[in-house]
């Protein structure tokens, strides 16, 4: 049996090496190509340092990314949840989900389509409800794919659940505003 650490590893390169192939293109230098450079450093968890983060996200029933950010086509968050109902039912239009069921049970409606859809930001919608769908029970050691444009909504009724979602762009997020400091007054000479 697959441990978490090499199960985590093992979507992470898959996920990695997707998102690479469609944006590695080589350096090139006096016309010859060669090999890209690292975008990011690399990421080792141990299934230790991967329990304890687990342990410590319970009680507070929330989630921790692990990588993403601007610029990044991936995001990987080890996140719980406790006995959530779920709140609006979400499609993505440039990014696709992977889930890595940890711990516990939830249970997930996928497909069909969003009912009175609202654009909350640009690509990404919610409604309050999914109709067509159809819905499974998830259970420790899923692995679930939701590709960009699945309508889908998560509950945890009931149950507690922890599990290690993986998003990828089609395109990195853009860099955060810039942040403007107050300007200092310096005394005059």
């Amino acid at each position: 049996m697959l441990t978490i650490n090499r199960v985590l590893l093992t979507l992470t390169c898959m996920c990695t090496m997707a998102v690479s192939s469609v944006a590695q293109t080589g350096v090139e230098s006096a016309g010859k190509r060669s090999p890209s450079e690292p975008s990011r450093p690399f990421v080792v968890m141990s299934a230790q340092s991967l329990a304890d983060l687990e342990r410590r996200l319970r009680p507070e029933a929330k989630g921790e990314d692990l990588i993403g950010g601007p610029g990044q086509q991936l995001r990987v968050a080890v996140q719980h949840e406790r006995n959530k109902a779920a709140i609006d039912a979400e499609v993505h239009d440039a990014s696709d989900d992977v889930y890595y069921v940890l711990e516990g049970a939830a249970t997930l409606t996928l497909g069909g389509h969003l009912e009175a859809p609202r654009e909350t930001e640009p690509g990404e919608w919610r409604a309050p409800q999914i109709s067509g769908g159809r819905t499974v029970e998830i259970r420790k050691g899923d692995l679930v794919v939701v590709p960009r444009g699945t309508p889908h909504v998560r509950s945890t009724v009931g149950k507690k659940f922890s599990m290690i979602l993986i998003k990828i762009w089609a395109e990195p997020l853009p860099p955060a505003p810039p942040t403007t400091a107050p300007e200092s007054k310096s005394p005059k000479p």
